[in-house]
């Protein structure tokens, strides 16, 4: 009896959410609803009782759910009790913990990096100090997901480390005070080598994010800036409000930002500027890329619909969806996608159509002849359907395989690590560079050791063998592609040579971190990012951003063309 009365409850819970999400009208079949919460019920509760092994149910039905909202899209969540703190950061940037990153190798659970000003760098770990021990459990063998549990909880609670400390062979013990660890939104704010460029990274949406963005934005006024570089690469997005706040500093007071459109009429809404603006006349530079998602696309595309700011870098990813999230009963929530949004040319950037999956359930992106133009306030022509597209598109070098491997390998980490045991400081972060000579030690050191990898081209010649087999030409052409395949592999012997500017700079941000941490590693980046210096030579040009703001094109296809619906 007390079995069918827990299911009962998850059958009311589960029809409780249905209605809640989609807000069920008497027109809607709602037989069909109850029917199939009916059909769930009986299988799970005989699944439960009755499989051959025992089940976990909780994990089971945790499965259930993440398929069913797998069917829809990938930005419809299921988060139970145990997850509330993951979400809580991604919402707030806030989570009760130590204040590091930690990563498992050979073994080792070694700190990654520890955050300026909390517990952890407080009481002195630093990257590469190795963890073995945890409230008197032994974790060496343990992997980065069994511990990190111990390590997050809720502030003010006390975590007893056992540490073995870089160059060090003996552990000690730290006793550590868990704290509310929030890293900023803005973890950077700087005026840039031209003296009159401020320079403003947004790295995530999350609640206050746009008060962080206006507190550098006047202090960069301050200090004399004419110019602003806002940086939204690999930036996935957040909260709608913020992003309408943060172009609210840009453009005045009472213009259109955005406005949400889905299934319940009801929930429709137009999101203005409702503040003061900073400033509307500064120029102002956009800096995205392909992981820039979400909110980073409102802002983006926002400012260049309203012709306020010229956006440089790669196509945008493209996620024109909303999600509001939904409590549930049992401390648990569900974030689900409730409409698309538009920004002020009318235009939704959305690029994958979830609506329409194929038999085999793929998602297709919106094909070219369903894309349409939009005009801008002043009339240039933007599109929709696949992310913004920037108005100076810039292209990033592919880093190689070998880069990737030496990093994903800990390599690079390693020789930083080992380079900060024999060196008491260096140069400034951004005057920092790596020596001939340390490079030669860094070759010496991973001699001998696996940083095995497949290079593209490696790849591409198996399919070709492989395929050349299937198709009966290979006997044919037997000569041909052996020869193709050992010029590939004797190729990849010159790869340390080839690929030598790329690893270089990979190891010079590691050993920058050991000296500067975060703050480090963003300067170093600003001096030798050529997507920054694009954006500074853009500025230096007289009026150069207003004419870029002010030219009339046609459309690059025959479409027509809107400005609102």
């Amino acid at each position: 009896m007390k079995v069918k009365i827990i299911y009962k409850k998850i059958s009311i819970a589960l029809l409780i959410l249905c209605i809640s999400i989609g807000g069920i009208s008497f027109t809607q079949d709602y037989f069909e609803i109850s029917k199939n919460l009916d059909i769930f019920n009986t299988l799970y509760r005989e699944l439960n009782v009755s499989y051959v092994d025992e089940t976990k149910p909780g994990q089971l039905m945790k499965t259930g759910i993440d398929a069913m909202l797998n069917s829809l899209d990938p930005y419809t969540i299921y988060y139970p009790e145990n997850e509330i703190e993951d979400y809580r950061y991604m919402m707030t940037g806030e989570y009760g913990g130590i204040g590091a990153t930690v990563f498992d190798n050979d073994g080792k659970i070694l700190i990654n990096d520890p955050y300026e000003g909390f517990a952890a760098f407080k009481a002195g770990l630093r990257a590469g100090d190795q963890i073995v021990g945890v409230n008197g459990s032994n974790v060496v063998g343990k992997r980065t997901d069994q511990i990190t549990g111990l390590l997050k909880g809720q502030a003010g609670t006390p975590v007893k480390l056992k540490v073995i400390k870089v160059g060090q062979t003996s552990p000690v013990e730290l006793n550590i005070v868990k704290e509310e660890i929030k890293t900023p939104a803005v973890p950077y704010h700087g005026v840039l080598s031209d003296n009159q460029t401020g320079y403003i990274l947004l790295t995530q949406f999350t609640e206050g994010c746009a008060n962080q963005v206006k507190d550098a934005l006047v202090d960069l006024k301050g200090k004399g800036c004419k110019n602003i570089i806002l940086d939204l690469r690999s930036n996935p997005g957040g909260l709608l409000t913020e992003a309408v706040n943060i172009v609210n500093l840009f453009v005045s007071k009472g213009v259109e930002v955005v406005f949400t459109k889905g299934k319940i009429a009801e929930w429709d809404k137009t999101y203005l500027s409702v503040n003061n603006p900073i400033d509307t006349l500064m120029p102002l530079v956009v800096m995205v890329d392909e992981s820039s998602a979400s909110a980073s696309e409102i802002v983006s595309g926002a400012l260049q619909d309203l012709d306020r700011a010229v956006i440089v870098g790669q196509r945008t990813y493209g996620k024109g969806l909303v999600q509001q999230t939904r409590d549930l009963i049992y401390n648990t929530k569900v974030k689900v996608t409730v409409a698309k949004y538009y920004i002020p040319s009318g235009r939704c950037v959305q690029a994958l159509d979830y609506s329409n999956k194929d038999e085999d359930g793929r998602v297709e992106k919106v094909p070219d002849s369903l894309i349409t133009a939009f005009k801008t306030r002043g009339g240039r022509i933007v599109y929709d359907g696949a992310g913004v597209v920037p108005d100076i598109k810039t292209v990033h070098e592919k880093i190689g395989m070998i880069s990737i491997a030496l990093y994903n390998k800990h390599h690079i980490f390693n020789f930083a690590t080992k380079y900060y045991l024999g060196h008491k400081d260096i140069l400034p972060a951004k005057d920092y560079r790596l020596k001939e000579e340390e490079y030669q030690e860094f070759l010496t050191e991973i001699k001998g050791k696996d940083y095995s990898y497949k290079s593209k081209s490696e790849i591409e010649y198996q399919e070709l063998k492989k395929q050349s087999i299937e198709e009966k030409y290979y006997d044919g052409y037997k000569n041909e592609i052996e020869d193709l395949g050992k010029k590939i592999e004797e190729g990849k012997k010159e790869d340390l040579v080839v690929h030598k500017p790329a690893i270089i700079h990979l190891l010079e941000k590691e050993i920058i971190s050991r000296y500067y941490f975060q703050t480090g590693k963003i300067e170093y980046g600003l001096k030798t990012d050529p997507d920054i210096a694009l954006a500074l030579n853009l500025l230096k040009e007289d009026n150069k951003v207003k004419t870029i703001l002010s030219t009339r094109e046609k459309p690059t296809k025959p479409f027509n063309v809107y400005k609102r619906f």
